[in-house]
């Protein structure tokens, strides 16, 4: 198993979603964050006064998908968030030992 967070610009998350969905992959966690890469911020002017903004608002989506769905979920999140700007993002993945679901108890990938 595998566990994909993915970095996105905010307006893509339906994009995303609905990619993702189109796999049969169900279950996605989304946070709100903040954050720069090489984008570094940009500046903006409030009632005359310029000053720089550093965190960008940006999306965290964690997914946990099995090993046979990992090239097909990244490609589609790829896909769906790519507006070809800069700061669009970045996807990560990592191991995942095991999955508990709390309710019935059940684990391994029959979990996810």
């Amino acid at each position: 198993m595998k566990k994909i967070e993915a970095i996105i610009k905010p307006f893509k998350l339906d994009e995303v979603k609905e990619a993702l969905q189109e796999l049969g992959l169900q279950g996605l966690t989304v946070v709100e964050v903040k954050g720069f890469g090489r984008q570094k911020g940009h500046t903006e002017l409030y009632r005359g006064a310029e000053y720089v903004v550093d965190f960008l608002p940006k999306l965290k989506l964690e997914v946990v998908v099995g090993d046979d769905q990992l090239d097909a979920a990244v490609e589609a999140i790829t896909n769906a968030a790519r507006t070809g700007r800069i700061g669009d993002g970045k996807i990560f993945v990592s191991e995942i030992a095991n999955v508990v679901r709390i309710r019935t108890g059940e684990s391994g990938a029959g979990a996810i």
